[in-house]
């Protein structure tokens, strides 16, 4: 298996630390407002990333955090009178919910940073005994980036003096402009946490560093995760910062692989609430399937940068309906996990740095071969297995195809509708067994006005959305 490494620049052969294990981390919400598109974007690659190293025979432990200490969400909290926890439950839930209606499976390890408060104590003060990080007379705690030898070498970034010139003004404290805060005095009374430096918040940097050495880090070995993930605005300054806290506070680097995938921009504009363009997925999911967004949003390369918009993603779906047209072809046949030639190419491509494009191309091809075979005379028994077998291997690597065949064409149904339908389909059923079939007709005509066919099968009636 192949991963670009966004640090080396180049695509290297996976190795985990551990024989037969991967460990990943990837950077989570801050739980203060609804996930948008690049929440989703993000976490739909790397559950891609984690069902490929399962398929390639990995034990993998995934972990990804939720941030519940920030300054945006102390501010909504003293703008809406309620309180932190309140706002930070009500958000986490929603986001886990969007994210399994896209089909994005949830982490192993989800640490909170509120949790997390003693594994940061801890490793601040290892920067401070080994003279990486400093107090300040206002009681902040800095990291100091002059000690850091390897500082800037993650992002490859070379600081201007603009930006120098910035961040000294953005604090008079600092020994050197591109220091950073492990920990912030506050001084007012907004929400703090005691700690041995005293009353205060910690940095966000600071939160990942001390969660992933808390539940992930090997003891003795070289990185503290194999991969480490997240968006590509997350490269610096949180990676770059995350890396140096870890590098000069543990025996060991931070993660031997870094993968970062692309931003998402609407319409051509990059995603920005400034801009009012930020899409909230919660908004996406009232006018499209969770899996059509699935599809649509890892129908691209995941280090592109990716242009959602409406005509794309209606076409998307098209592709996607082939997969469930050809599901509903094989309804009712037992199921079939024999190994096939499509399932070896459709993991050969996905794991040459999870190549979508490829996958995508392979997935077409096997629809209209099968499609094209049953349409001849014949049982086509063999192929109508391996198809089985090839359809079964798509969902479990790629999550398309989950919903059962029928349903998926019901999406844009209101629950209302549904219920009045599946109460005619039964009184329909009960009047075909009593073979009033005069009533059985009246009411496939009164279940047909609403907008949609029905389909008898041995399983039973279902019905779709024209």
């Amino acid at each position: 298996m192949y991963i670009y490494d966004s640090v080396q620049k180049t695509k290297r052969e996976f190795t985990p630390l551990v024989e037969g294990k991967a460990s990943l981390y990837v950077c989570g919400p801050t739980v203060y407002d609804d996930a948008h598109l690049g929440h989703a974007k993000s976490a739909l690659v790397f559950d891609l990333l984690s069902r490929v190293l399962k398929a390639n025979g990995y034990d993998v432990t995934y972990a990804r955090n939720i941030t519940d200490i920030d300054d945006k969400i102390i501010k909504k909290a003293v703008e809406s009178g309620k309180e932190i926890k309140e706002i930070t439950d009500f958000y986490t839930d929603a986001f886990h919910k969007e994210m399994d209606a896209i089909g994005a499976s949830r982490p192993d390890i989800e640490p909170k940073a509120t949790e997390s408060l003693d594994a940061m104590y801890e490793l601040i003060q290892k920067l401070l005994d080994s003279g990486h990080a400093y107090e300040t007379s206002e009681g902040d705690v800095y990291f100091d980036t002059s000690s850091d030898s390897e500082y800037l070498k993650l992002s490859h970034r070379v600081q201007n003096e603009d930006d120098k010139q910035q961040r000294v003004e953005s604090s008079s404290m600092k020994k050197n402009p591109a220091d950073f805060a492990m920990w912030k005095s506050v001084k007012d009374d907004t929400i703090t946490f005691d700690s041995p430096f005293g009353k205060g918040r910690p940095g966000w940097h600071l939160e990942c560093s001390a969660m992933i050495e808390k539940h992930l880090a090997h003891e003795g070995a070289e990185f503290a995760v194999d991969i480490h993930g997240g968006g590509a605005d997350l490269l610096f300054p949180h990676h770059e910062n995350e890396a140096a806290q870890t590098r000069c506070g543990t025996n060991h680097a931070l993660a031997n692989y870094w993968m970062h995938n692309g931003f998402v921009n609407i319409d051509g504009e990059k995603m920005s609430k400034s801009l009012g363009n930020s899409f909230f997925l919660k908004d996406a999911l009232k006018e499209y399937d969770g899996e059509v967004l699935r599809f649509y949003l890892l129908s691209t390369h995941y280090r592109s940068n990716f242009n959602f918009n409406t005509e794309d993603l209606v076409s998307s779906k098209k592709r996607l309906d082939k997969i469930y047209r050809l599901k509903k072809r094989l309804f009712g046949l037992a199921d079939c996990t024999d190994a096939t030639p499509f399932k070896e190419a459709l993991l050969k491509a996905l794991s040459d740095d999870m190549n979508v494009s490829t996958a995508l191309a392979l997935i077409d091809e096997m629809i209209s071969t099968a499609n094209e075979t049953l349409d001849t005379a014949g049982k086509h028994k063999s192929l109508k297995r391996e198809t089985i077998s090839n359809l079964a291997y798509i969902e479990e690597v790629l999550g398309f195809g989950a919903k059962n065949a029928f349903e998926y064409f019901q999406f844009g149904v209101d629950t209302h509708t549904k219920l009045k339908i599946f109460d005619l389909i039964v009184k329909r059923d009960e009047a075909k067994k009593e073979k009033n079939f005069e009533e059985s007709d009246r009411l496939r005509d009164e279940i047909l006005a609403f907008g949609v066919n029905i389909m008898d099968t041995p399983q039973g009636t279902f019905w779709e959305k024209v």
